[in-house]
């Protein structure tokens, strides 16, 4: 007898996929409690049909056997199915012991990367850190994004003020450190990058990749560049100063309110291309031609992004490319760099970062690093809760985060985390951090969540509206994070000083309203009207286009004078540091300089569980350049040790021409084999950790921010 045909009914959701800042729109048919097919939407007006295979993949992660869905507690070395309410009490037990015994300060938390794709945690994350009552705040906003942001508050006077490039009409994008054919843009939401670099070219315009490494991106461009690491502002200063010497400067409709440009012209003078050509490894004809270019190209944009960030000087390097785009004519204008006008917009009100000033109010208490927006530098975090004294972290909170495989120096973080008298995780997973925890409280996945990107929309190349509901149900009985975050919230503010009370005002409103009710506050005021209140947005399952970036300065600028600081203070001052980087000591002759690389098929340290991305040829190997690998006796897919002031790894080589010759790359978010990791196909699939050889005393002096590019290393073979 032929069993009976299933009977339960095929439905179709439309959704934003959650994993990165392209956010995709998918099409998820689901038939019952199972998905039975991921693809991109064709009709979501920014992706159009584009997917990248981590979105394919949230079907192992919704149907993932190693996914907490209970909260456990950590008994010795085994973890024990708790009830939720045992798992709030023991945290806020936690939380008040440690600080009890040891003071506000000894309590720290740590927001990782994942917590700016979920609606709910950013809706109430911060209330959660600032119910801790605590100024040690960490966040992977200093892993690699702080300079951006502290740039575009300098200069425009909001963090979140960063000019995206207008892809869509510009003809020449000129690019130093980012790879966005395989992150698919970062602080720029530009899905289908690839399709869009290529329409570039087509017609007739181009695209320049300045990196020490022959990418992905810079495999589709019209030319690639070499650059030293570490030394991106010391070439855009010399291009700079090429625009200035030959009077190719040209302001445009942003004259009449930007301030500066004779500071600006005199900090650059004395960076000449060829006083810089040997310390860049650019030639003094390729600076000028970089400048001329940008300079003469009627729609043109220059962008950084990670290469740019994580070095010793992120905040000059950030703050140079937006001054480029400005001295050139290409701020705010059609194919230059342009600003969102967001439906839910973030600088109303101060914004998620807050306004102007919210910079150095306190320093860390170890190595006097400088807080922003309420948070320290996270390359800080490991010495705060190994060195004794007073004040020393005792205790964490991380929410989505990973920082022994995500932030600097993570062996020292590794034993860091072992010594806490107490850790509790919001997580879904038993990784390389939260093996620690005393107690992991689950929340839901992304498929499971309502979703509308309040951060990506206002960095997205176009402007557009998309509330997502649900696609798949919640395990009976589970709690999104919004409901951990507020429950938390209220119970740790309840009977605390009366500056906690707006925290427990906020937790309850939330509460209250739930992120719908939230969203549809948010909605109300929106500029665009009912064209995005929430039923209008609920009625367009692919989202809503709102059209193309248009110029919108200088009524954004959050300046308090309301005008463009091309030349601010703070990076003038920092300037001489930069120029003393030109007498510093050659590194050793057997020294070769570490960067990092993005995996089209990784999410940073988490998405390493799917069997099917884990899937093909090796993809954490070392690349070196021919040149390196030959004097050292080294041979293509051999292991080779690496080892860096703090750390060693063992590692597969790949030579390759790829690679500038003197540095090596390694990608980040591996690690996944170390003991008590409870993630079978990460483990299998383990990898060596980039952040096993990154240094947390390499840091930009001016932001605070991880240094992680230009690590010194050596490599040699394995014996035997």
């Amino acid at each position: 007898m032929a069993p009976a045909a299933d009977a339960t009914p095929t439905t179709l959701h439309f959704a934003t996929c959650p994993l990165c800042e392209a956010a995709c729109g998918i099409a998820v048919t689901r038939r019952g409690g199972s998905i039975t097919d991921i693809r991109g939407d064709a009709d979501d007006p920014a992706s159009r049909g584009h997917i990248c295979p981590k979105a394919v993949a949230l079907k192992d992660l919704h149907e993932d056997p190693d996914r907490l869905r209970h909260p456990v507690k950590r008994v010795g070395g085994e973890w024990i199915e708790i009830s939720w309410r045992e798992a709030i009490d023991l945290t806020v037990q936690g939380i008040r012991g440690v600080q009890a015994r040891h003071g506000r300060d000894a309590l720290a938390v740590y927001i990782g990367n994942p917590t700016v794709h979920s609606l709910g945690a950013m809706l109430f994350a911060p209330a959660f850190s600032k119910s801790l009552g605590t100024k040690n705040r960490y966040s992977a906003t200093s892993v690699d994004q702080l300079p951006h942001h502290l740039a575009a508050l300098f200069t425009f006077g909001h963090p979140l003020l960063i000019p995206v490039p207008d892809l869509d009409r510009t003809d020449c994008w000129i690019i130093f450190g980012a790879n966005p054919a395989v992150s698919n843009g970062s602080l720029m939401t530009a899905p289908d990058v690839v399709t869009r670099l290529k329409a570039i070219r087509a017609r007739g315009g181009e695209v320049i990749v300045v990196d020490p490494r022959r990418t992905e991106t810079a495999d589709l461009a019209s030319a690639h560049h070499f650059i030293r690491p570490g030394t991106d502002a010391l070439a855009l200063m010399a291009m700079l100063n090429v625009i200035f010497a030959e009077g190719l400067v040209k302001l445009g409709g942003v004259a009449d309110f930007t301030d500066g440009l004779e500071a600006l012209q005199q900090a650059c003078a004395p960076f000449s291309p060829e006083r810089l050509s040997s310390a860049t490894g650019l030639s003094a004809e390729t600076i000028r031609t970089l400048a001329r270019t940008l300079a003469t190209t009627e729609r043109a944009v220059a962008y950084g992004r990670i290469g740019v960030s994580t070095q010793e000087f992120g905040a000059l390097s950030c703050w140079l490319i937006n001054a480029l785009n400005i001295v050139t004519g290409h701020l705010d204008v059609p194919g230059g760099a342009m600003f969102t006008l967001p439906a839910v917009d973030l600088l109303v009100g101060g914004g998620m970062y807050g306004g102007s000033g919210r910079f150095g109010r306190w320093k860390s208490r170890v190595r006097g690093l400088p807080e922003f927006a309420g948070e320290l530098p996270v390359a800080a975090l490991a010495e705060e809760m190994d060195t004794p004294g007073e004040g020393q972290i005792r205790g964490l909170v991380t929410h989505a985060g990973n920082p022994v495989l995500s932030t600097p120096n993570g062996v020292r973080v590794d034993r860091a985390l072992a010594g806490l008298e107490f850790y509790a995780a919001i997580d879904f997973y038993i990784n390389a951090s939260t093996r620690h925890a005393h107690v992991i409280l689950p929340p839901t996945a992304g498929l499971e969540r309502d979703h509308y990107d309040l951060v990506f929309h206002s960095l997205a190349i176009r402007n557009t509206a998309k509330w997502s509901s649900a696609v798949m149900d919640a395990t009976p009985g589970a709690r999104h994070d919004w409901q951990l975050l507020s429950e938390l919230t209220m119970r740790l503010a309840r009977g605390g000083p009366l500056k906690l009370a707006k925290a427990w005002g906020v937790a309850m409103l939330v509460k209250l309203l739930g992120v719908r009710g939230m969203m549809k506050r948010a909605l109300a005021g929106s500029r665009y009207g009912a064209q995005v209140s929430f039923d209008a947005l609920q009625r367009a399952p692919h989202g809503v286009d709102l059209g193309p970036l248009t110029g919108v300065l200088p009524l954004r600028l959050r300046t308090e004078n309301k005008r463009i600081a091309l030349a601010p203070e703070r990076m003038l001052a920092d300037v001489p540091r930069l120029e003393a980087l030109l007498s510093r000591p050659a590194s050793g002759a057997d020294e070769l300089l570490l960067i990092g690389r993005r995996d089209l098929r990784s999410n940073n340290s988490w998405m390493a569980n799917s069997e099917r991305l884990a899937r093909g040829t090796r993809r954490c190997a070392l690349l070196m350049h021919p040149d390196d690998a030959e004097p050292r006796g080294l041979v293509d897919g051999a292991m080779v040790r690496v080892e860096s002031r703090v750390g060693t790894i063992d590692v597969a080589l790949d030579i390759t021409d790829a690679m500038m010759p003197g540095v090596v790359c390694l990608p980040h978010g591996w690690g996944h084999d170390r003991e008590g990791v409870r993630l079978r196909t990460a483990r299998a699939h383990g990898g060596a950790s980039h952040n096993d050889l990154t240094d947390d005393q390499r840091v930009d002096a001016l932001s605070g921010n991880a240094a992680f590019c230009g690590t010194a290393v050596r490599v040699r073979a394995v014996a035997g």
